[in-house]
């Protein structure tokens, strides 16, 4: 599996200088490692928070829900349903990291730089219907941008044989990267579908995932990964 995609679909072209892009190749950045035997798939906080209630352009779903990432969110969702469905027919394990409701004793640094996050209304809370949790799926709640943070995901793969974590939902550039770079130090093989991830700035969605190219894990579209999934990964009943 690849990790530098072709020049036409990577996120950061035109973003990342070709001089910069030219130093990584040289130094041997972003060598692909591909998929392992038994992938889990992480959903990590496609919730309403971050969503809004319907694909508004980002400017206007702030006015009503400050956390949304709008219609970057939206268009991340059909991405995502189609490797959950990928992940149905494998029979393979998915994960819903999520932001559980606060608390004034849940106030922390991340509270008081980001004061908003404290003020969203239960339903923000609610998972988005089109790739909403199934019986038999694992709901982690966490509090920390990581999914591992403080939380049993790590028990959780290694008591199902996961070798491979594909990370999904947002922020591209805050909970998504945060548990990628987790995993990878964890020794799990990580992949990014790259248009399944969303963040509220497409600059820094960009240029994270040229990032985690680079040092932590595989990025490619979710078309190429499903494909990849169904011809690589040995379905278990």
């Amino acid at each position: 599996m690849a990790a530098v995609i072709e020049r036409d679909a990577r996120p950061w072209d035109g973003i990342i200088p070709e001089e910069e892009l030219e130093i990584y190749r040289r130094a041997g950045w972003g060598h692909p490692t591909g998929l392992g035997r038994w992938p889990a798939l992480l959903v990590i906080d496609v919730q309403y928070r971050s969503m809004g209630e319907s694909p508004l352009p980002i400017a206007q779903a702030i006015e009503t829900a400050p956390t949304s990432c709008g219609e970057y969110g939206w268009r991340a969702v059909p991405h995502i349903a189609k490797l959950l469905a990928v992940f149905r027919e494998l029979g393979a394990p998915v994960l819903y990291p999520h932001v559980a409701p606060k608390s004034p004793h849940d106030r922390g640094q991340f509270e008081l730089k980001v004061p908003g996050v404290m003020d969203v209304p239960r339903r923000g809370y609610e998972f988005v219907a089109d790739v909403a949790p199934r019986a038999g799926d694992i709901l982690i709640p966490k509090f920390q941008a990581s999914a591992f943070h403080g939380t049993a995901l790590t028990s959780y793969l290694v008591g199902l044989g996961v070798d491979t974590v594909i990370v999904t939902g947002c922020t591209t550039s805050g909970c998504v990267r945060a548990t990628v770079v987790d995993a990878c130090a964890l020794n799990f093989k990580v992949v990014v579908p790259q248009d399944a991830v969303y963040d509220r700035s497409q600059v820094s969605h960009a240029v994270n995932l040229f990032d985690m190219a680079s040092k932590y894990a595989d990025v490619l579209p979710a078309a190429e990964l499903a494909q990849r999934l169904r011809t690589q990964i040995a379905p278990r009943r």
